[in-house]
């Protein structure tokens, strides 16, 4: 049966078929094959009961937050005034490239929005201040990552969904992994420049007075993640209930700064549906999979191959964090999340590991599969923010960057309370 499944899926997307078709495909035949009854009669049943879970409606007011910052010009300004303050360090402004990469996914909740929108700014910068092309772009591929990870994070709602864990919990396991890894990016980008001088352009001369002209321009992505993050852990709302105010705080912000025209809104809800159309259909088609996976037992199947290899829980868990990484090569990430998460949760949590501290591991490794060729998608959102060169180059400079998210899958298996401490601490 396993056998069987890995065949179809691999298969289908291996021919092209969408990954929402490929995962309805699966479902349909494997009930055809091994259900003792008409399973294809329980589609419209069990999409109803997704799609009409509250925490759900948080999807589109999260795309549709980041699509108005985007419109509204405000990524622009908060890269320069980040630049402002940071390229005096060895690097320059692949440093504001992560700072602005860090805030911005405070905001935001996606990978590629992020490492988009910041590319469309920074890569600019690469011929006018002559920077070394691949380790500046690794940066922003790398950068563009932790918009999975850092608060608010739509890939942390929908692991709280699949799971039934507090995503407020989550969120605040986040946020020590999520800024660690961006120091750590920080760190390595200046012992590299330090080392290879050429990689990095001439600093820029910054006064004091112009640092400090610069700062209102970080007030607004600020102020949006006091009212979004903020409210959530004031009891003021739910995540969905402070992703509305949000969009309210953004749309405020927009037009406040007058960049945010009617024809851009529009575009920002255009947007912000096509994303979360093709969010919803996967979650919806991943969700059928699921009820036929427990259906015909291959679920209870999984779980006995894994028992019969007789390995002690940490063996295991590095078993399951080696597969991740080998999917992470051909598998997008929120495919990943999803197939994989209903299977390998119960798992984990029978080996007597926290759910919640495997939700910040389990996105620390689907943040490592968007800069692993063949398919990691940041590194083909910079490539096209370019629109020059060789993608090759792209991925030679997020290498580094790989080997840190590495560093920082073993610390945080070594020490769990890098993502616990949090949600302990006001849990």
């Amino acid at each position: 049966m396993i056998a069987f499944a890995l065949i179809i899926l691999l298969g289908l997307l291996i021919v092209g078929v969408p990954v929402a078709g490929s995962l309805g495909i699966l479902g349909l035949a494997l009930g055809e094959e091994y259900s003792f009854m008409p399973i294809d009669r329980a589609i419209a049943e069990i999409i109803w009961q997704t799609s009409v879970d509250f925490l759900l409606v948080a999807i589109p007011l999260f795309v549709l937050m980041g699509e108005i910052l985007v419109r509204a010009g405000i990524a622009g300004k908060v890269y320069n005034a980040i630049a402002a303050w940071l390229s005096w360090l060895p690097g320059g402004l692949m440093h504001a490239n992560i700072g602005t990469c860090a805030l911005f996914a405070a905001n935001s909740g996606s990978s590629v929005a992020t490492a988009a929108t910041i590319g469309t700014v920074a890569v600019p910068e690469i011929k006018r201040r002559g920077y070394g092309p691949k380790l500046f772009l690794g940066s922003i591929a790398a950068g563009g990552t932790l918009g999975i990870l850092i608060p608010p994070s739509i890939n942390l709602i929908i692991f709280g969904l699949l799971t039934n864990t507090s995503v407020p919990q989550l969120y605040l396991a986040g946020f020590i992994p999520g800024f660690a890894l961006a120091l750590l990016f920080m760190v390595v980008i200046a012992v590299l420049c330090l080392r290879r001088p050429e990689l990095a352009a001439d600093k820029q001369k910054i006064t004091w007075a112009q640092r400090i002209a610069v700062l209102p321009d970080l007030l607004p992505p600020l102020l949006l993640f006091l009212a979004v993050v903020g409210s959530i852990y004031a009891g003021f709302a739910t995540p969905t209930e402070a992703a509305s105010l949000g969009v309210v705080v953004s749309l405020i912000l927009g037009f406040w700064q007058g960049e945010l025209t009617w024809s851009r809104f529009k575009d920002a809800l255009e947007g912000a549906m096509k994303t979360t159309a093709m969010i919803m259909i996967i979650i919806l088609a991943a969700s059928f999979l699921n009820f036929v996976l427990g259906m015909t037992g291959l679920t209870r199947a999984i779980f006995g191959v894994i028992e019969e290899l007789g390995l002690t829980p940490y063996e295991t868990l590095f078993l399951l964090i080696g597969i991740y990484i080998v999917l992470g090569f051909f598998m997008e990430t929120l495919s990943m999340l999803v197939i994989t998460t209903p299977i390998i949760a119960p798992i984990v949590g029978d080996l007597g590991f926290d759910l919640i501290w495997f939700g910040i591991l389990l996105t620390l490794l689907l943040e490592l599969a968007l800069i692993t060729p063949p398919v990691g998608v940041n590194l083909y959102v910079v490539q096209s923010v370019r629109t020059e060169g060789e993608i090759g180059e792209v991925i030679a400079g997020a290498i580094p960057f790989v080997l840190v998210m590495l560093v920082m899958v073993g610390l945080l298996v070594a020490f769990p309370q890098i993502a616990l401490w949090l949600p302990q601490m006001f849990g």
